[in-house]
């Protein structure tokens, strides 16, 4: 396929994926359906224009590639090790019920076992992009639900590495090699463990070292350069050396790089391709399905359907609660995993290419993928809202899902002259304080110190959560950023509650940050006149109260421009910069 083609599918897809995931939106369905609609529209299964799957498929691994390792780079390693007492016996629980019930009800229509239990190892197995996602929606990723899910979905990942590389010796025994089962899954579990330390020696020094240098340079495109071939690289070294897959490599170079301070940055600053390429992700798996298969095979996707959005969500379920954690916790994990994604189609392809499967069998897959990744974010709403109702019963004072703010914590912007004084004043008065700064030395300074500092640009999105925007009492910008607004609006969104102080040049900018949500505004030129008139009139000012109404004044005269907007009551006392 010539270069022009390719680009008229990356195009083309992106073009169809943004009209039916608007669609979706208006229609307050999951803009996910939307692209897998794209992926049906473009699809050599319908009628119109018709994109290349071939590339569609490696545009949609990059993304795949690029949100594991963002998914990495945002999970703690102790808080994973964590939840393995749960994810290992959890996994092996639920794959096993669910492949056992789909092969005993294929097997009473008319199928073998062998087929059967193929198909039900494929669909026991969850895609861990579309439960990020769905997770992420509802601010569960890095709470014990998701921690739980997403270790989950690891070691289904490494259990489907060990299928792959089983099912070729098991049904196509090559006589001139002798191998035992136990020889391949020691050879597996030696090539897991040999990644294992690679990641772990790359992420404890050359990563962090090659990080630090580039920060050095203070080039964003350096930068996210270096980042991206970091994902890319051990993802894709992982599946050549190693022979586990790409998506596995990438969440532990993620884990790796998100040991380090460099975590928040390159989550937010070196990832700005990852949620197109990730919608490519869908609309490549859209492609794959024949609607003639909903007449062709009703039965056999009725019973997939049965076994992925009801055994496997209750078999989830039942293992984590008699695992010891609570309801409240086992039903949102089971809903989470009602669904089957990539390694699905991954063994659903070795599968067939082995006989193991037919044609029915494999649309069933498709089908079954297509249908739960579109219900997954309605079940997922369902059953937590089950388990929020369950919480509400037990505990009536609990009346919100949003977390308590702290009105003694507060996130200052910049850490430069202006920025020193503030925090040395914030320091006096008890106040708890996170530094976003993007001088690395600085940060290291500030944690040398014993401040909470973030190494991070704030005009990305995810540096303001990262640094607890959603609890923090007051946002303060101390440096002059270009585009303040914007962070202003960001912050107004993620903490509508929040007291936002902001620092300007001129004058003729303070009115447009105020626009933004700003309770506070200082601008340097008002700031100055004000400092200069009380030097000049300080011999005449002998009552303080008269100095002060006196400032006050000036800054009136100077911050309140005619037709100024309305202030809530909420705010109106801010509205003057806090200097009386």
């Amino acid at each position: 396929m010539d270069e022009f083609s390719i680009l008229i599918t990356f195009t083309g897809s992106l073009a169809v994926a943004l009209v039916f995931g608007y669609l979706a939106q208006r229609l307050r369905l999951s803009p996910i359906i939307g692209y897998l609609l794209a992926g049906i529209a473009i699809g050599p299964f319908t009628p119109g224009f018709v994109a290349d799957r071939a590339s569609a498929e490696q545009f949609a691994e990059i993304g795949v590639i690029l949100l594991l390792f963002g998914l990495g780079l945002r999970f703690n390693l102790r808080e994973l090790f964590a939840v393995w007492r749960l994810a290992i016996p959890g996994a092996l629980i639920q794959s096993t019920m669910s492949t056992a019930v789909l092969a005993v009800i294929l097997h009473l229509m008319g199928w073998n076992w062998i087929s059967g239990i193929i198909l039900g190892m494929a669909i026991s197995v969850a895609s861990t992009v579309v439960m990020a996602l769905v997770l992420a929606e509802w601010h569960d990723l890095h709470s014990k639900i998701g921690h739980i899910a997403i270790g989950w979905t690891v070691v289904e990942d490494i259990l489907t590495v060990a299928m792959l590389l089983l099912l070729p010796i098991i049904f196509i025994p090559d006589p001139a090699v002798e191998q035992s089962f136990g020889t391949v899954l020691g050879l597996a579990g030696l090539k897991v463990a040999g990644l294992l330390v690679v990641v772990v020696v790359l992420g404890k020094w050359m990563m962090p070292w090659t990080l630090e240098s580039i920060a050095k340079t203070r080039s964003r495109e350096l930068f996210t350069l270096a980042v991206l071939v970091f994902a890319i690289g051990v993802a894709v070294g992982a599946a050549k050396i190693f022979g586990v897959s790409m998506a596995l490599g990438a969440f532990l170079a993620g884990l790796a790089v998100g040991r380090s301070e460099f975590a928040a940055r390159a989550a937010n600053d070196a990832l700005p391709m990852r949620d197109a390429f990730a919608v490519l992700f869908f609309v490549s798996i859209g492609m794959l399905f024949d609607p003639r298969s909903l007449v062709q095979v009703p039965w056999v996707i009725g019973a997939v359907m049965f076994v992925v959005i009801i055994v496997k969500p209750l078999a989830a379920t039942l293992t984590v609660r008699v695992l010891g954690q609570p309801l409240s916790t086992a039903i949102p994990v089971g809903a989470a995993f009602s669904q089957v994604g990539e390694f699905s189609f991954i063994l659903g392809t070795v599968a067939l290419s082995l006989g193991l499967i037919n044609d029915a069998g494999w649309n069933a897959l498709v089908a079954a993928s297509i249908l739960s990744i579109g219900l997954n974010p309605y079940i997922y709403r369902w059953a937590r809202k089950l388990s929020s109702g369950r919480i509400a019963k037990k505990h009536p004072v609990v009346s919100s899902q949003r977390p308590a703010m702290n009105p003694n914590h507060c996130i200052l912007i910049g850490y430069g002259p202006v920025g020193k004084i503030v925090h040395r004043l914030l320091r006096e008065r008890g106040v708890e304080i996170t530094v976003i700064d993007l001088n690395l030395d600085t940060v290291h300074m500030l944690h040398e110190m014993g401040t909470n500092a973030l190494y991070g640009d704030v005009l990305r999105q995810g540096t303001l959560d990262d640094a607890g925007i959603a609890t923090a009492g007051s946002l303060i910008l101390s440096a002059d950023i270009e585009d303040a607004a914007e962070v202003i609006r960001q912050a107004r969104q993620l903490n509508p509650d929040i007291h936002i102080i902001a620092r300007c040049a001129h004058l003729r900018d303070a009115q447009a940050l105020r626009n933004a949500g700003a309770n506070v505004v200082a601008a340097g030129e008002a700031e100055v006149g004000v400092a200069l008139a009380e030097v000049v009139t300080a011999a005449d000012e002998k009552v303080c109260s008269v100095a002060a109404e006196h400032r006050e004044s000036i800054r009136r005269s100077l911050y309140e421009a005619p037709n100024t907007p309305k202030v809530s009551p909420k705010s109106r006392k801010y509205k003057i910069y806090l200097g009386k």
